[in-house]
């Protein structure tokens, strides 16, 4: 495993942002990883699941939105998240030519980029992970960040918390229900951050990842 720390150019008017790759000593995939709007690409569970990731042989290219490249709270718009999120695939198919590509993110960057996907089937990603997709806000149940999923054609897997406040288990179980390309996995005790008591969170998100990547390659 080794890491490489890189510059992504989003465009001339956007700039760049700073990314990593991790490199698994035997890759079988490569994966970008978003971030959510709460913290950057090397949040603790970020760095951990990359790791995490890498060490079963998914590669993942990590990398930050121009929100937090600039120290901004306020999450960047749609347009300027989802041109960050194209350049970061076509970066991870410049540095792992040949090798499946998938597209991941955690809670806002997953739904990101699957409002990207949604708008692009010619892209090259065989499939999108959602760590934690934020069905609704806290509090306000609601299902309808989940329209654009009927738009996708290629696998999803979700993987939500059992206790999740962005997405309750009732609506997130009806919106992949009527997904006929969506897996659900729930994390029993697990809350929107992965936080679970004493359980290793990681090794199972890792675990589902790789189980779930394995019936599509």
């Amino acid at each position: 495993m080794s890491t490489k720390t890189l510059k992504i150019k989003v465009s001339s008017a956007i700039g760049s942002v700073s990314a990593r790759y991790m490199a698994s000593s035997k890759p079988v995939c490569v994966l970008t990883l978003a971030h959510g709007a709460g913290a950057n690409m090397d949040h603790v569970f970020m760095e951990t699941l990359a790791a995490s990731l890498a060490g079963a042989g998914i590669s993942t290219l990590r990398f930050n939105f121009p929100f937090t490249e600039q120290q901004k709270k306020r999450p960047d718009t749609p347009a300027v998240a989802y041109a960050t999120i194209a350049a970061a695939i076509e970066k991870a198919q410049s540095i792992a030519p040949g090798i499946p590509l998938f597209a991941a993110g955690k809670s806002f960057g997953g739904r990101m980029t699957s409002q990207y996907l949604s708008e692009h089937p010619e892209s090259p990603v065989k499939g999108v992970v959602f760590y934690g997709f934020p069905l609704h806000a806290a509090g306000k149940p609601s299902t309808d960040r989940a329209a654009h999923l009927q738009a996708i054609r290629i696998p999803m897997l979700f993987l939500q918390g059992s206790k999740d406040a962005l997405a309750t288990w009732d609506l997130i179980e009806e919106v992949c229900s009527r997904l006929p390309t969506a897996t659900l996995v729930k994390l029993e005790g697990a809350d929107h951050s992965f936080k679970a008591g004493k359980k290793d969170v990681i090794s199972l998100l890792t675990a589902e990842t790789k189980e779930w990547m394995g019936g599509i390659l």
